[in-house]
């Protein structure tokens, strides 16, 4: 019997840069700041001691122009690595290291063949009998549908079909490029689509098999949970199964902390302590990236709102504590909400006149105006990916044009202040 294994992995954004990271120094940043680095290391490492006959790298291997050579430089690093092993990689160029983007360029090693961009390619592997069929980005921005070009299955070998593509609006927030269709795919002939650009991985079906790899390591928040490749065994020119090879060595995770039981603000930082501890227990032996949000109603809401510089900082003191390589906390989110509602105040306090002139403001047409004309002008400048990868709320609603929740939400941090100052 003729059995085989590949590796299908795509959305690596080598040396991508980080968000969450302005600032912060020590062992734990600096692994973030490597990650994305060393789930690629480690995921060659794990092709090597595979025996895995070939990889195929599906698109944004970078993450856009390099700043010097020293990205290229590790990816020829590591490519040599396999070549001493015998190990070809097949390697797409997706949106964010199109042609057009990768101004900078390195001779590669032999046993590395990158997809043309011109048109379709297949490159062929006669001793396990694979064709491997692809065409690179040209464009950032490639919005045809490259996969009704790729050529019909070549028969007697094992077709798969590289490509990055958000397969017609599946990505969610990914950019539509590439646009095709499940079905289009299904019924092209091939073994095996190796797909990429969409973060989560998944099997979107089963012989034939249409797969998304998923990216090799989250990069922030948003990129939430496990990250891997695709591990996929051959035998007899049938798929006999998949493996996920978990690459990531930074785990992003959200944590809720309830704390409507805490009647003090050490009763909170306690549970915060409680719940990053358990939490880094369950990101299996990898470093904790995490968000934590404040859940529940709590007569503490107004202290907690006025003291978000000290939540931070006693949620980063406790994951120190904990070692430190252990858990690094990208942010604290106050979403509790009073206990009993902070509009009743006596009339005529300067919160309850507050309140009254901001329930106002919330139904001001021309301040919703003034808010949109200086804010939406900001936000309309972002980059598309910068937009895609904000997790603010008031920033959110910005974007969504709800501008009475941004007043709603500014109110209430005032009234919170005003609250806590009089305590």
């Amino acid at each position: 019997m003729s059995t085989f294994q590949f590796i299908h992995t795509g959305d690596i954004h080598l040396d991508s840069p980080l968000r969450g990271l302005s600032g912060q120094g020590g062992p734990a940043a600096e692994r973030i700041r490597t990650a994305t680095r060393t789930a690629f290391e480690d995921l060659i490492t794990q092709a090597i001691d595979r025996q895995a006959a070939f990889v195929v790298i599906a698109g944004d291997l970078y993450d856009g122009d390099w700043r010097d050579f020293h990205t290229g430089l590790f990816f020829v690093r590591q490519m040599g690595r396999l070549r001493g092993a015998k190990i070809p990689a097949f390697v797409l160029h997706g949106n964010h290291d199109a042609e057009s983007q990768i101004t900078k360029r390195l001779t590669l090693p032999d046993n590395v063949e990158v997809f043309s961009y011109r048109k379709p390619q297949t490159f062929k592997l006669d001793d396990c009998r694979v064709a491997l069929h692809g065409q690179s980005f040209r464009l950032q921005a490639t919005t045809e549908n490259l996969a009704a070009a790729y050529p019909a299955p070549i028969k007697g070998y094992f077709n798969i079909g590289v490509l990055h593509t958000a397969l017609g609006g599946t990505g969610g927030s990914h950019e539509n490029y590439a646009p095709c269709t499940l079905e289009e795919l299904v019924n092209k002939g091939y073994d095996y689509w190796a797909l990429a650009h969409v973060h989560q991985g998944g099997v979107l079906h089963r012989n034939p098999h249409v797969v998304f790899c998923g990216n090799l390591q989250g990069r922030h928040i948003r990129e939430a949970g496990p990250k891997s490749a695709q591990l996929v065994t051959v035998q007899d020119g049938a798929i006999e199964g998949a493996e996920l090879l978990q690459t990531d060595v930074v785990r992003w995770m959200h944590v809720d902390v309830p704390v409507s039981g805490s009647a003090r603000f050490g009763d909170v930082v306690d549970q915060i302590k409680c719940s990053i501890d358990e939490a880094a227990k369950n990101a299996e032996g990898r470093l904790l990236a995490c968000r934590i949000k404040l859940t529940g109603p709590t007569a503490l809401h107004a202290e907690l709102m006025a003291s978000a510089p000290q939540l931070l900082a006693e949620a980063r003191a406790a994951a120190l504590a904990l070692g430190e390589e252990v858990a690094w906390i990208e942010r604290v989110i106050n979403a509790t909400v009073p206990a009993t509602a902070v509009s009743n105040q006596p009339e005529g306090s300067a919160i309850n006149d507050l309140n009254v002139l901001l329930a106002q403001a919330a139904g001001d047409s021309d301040l919703q105006a003034e808010i949109a004309n200086d804010l939406g002008d900001l936000v309309r400048r972002l980059p598309h990916d910068a937009a895609l990868d904000i997790d603010d709320f008031l920033l959110e609603a910005v974007i969504a044009k709800q501008y009475s929740v941004v007043i709603e939400q500014a109110g209430e941090y005032l009234s919170a202040r005003l609250t806590a100052e009089r305590r």
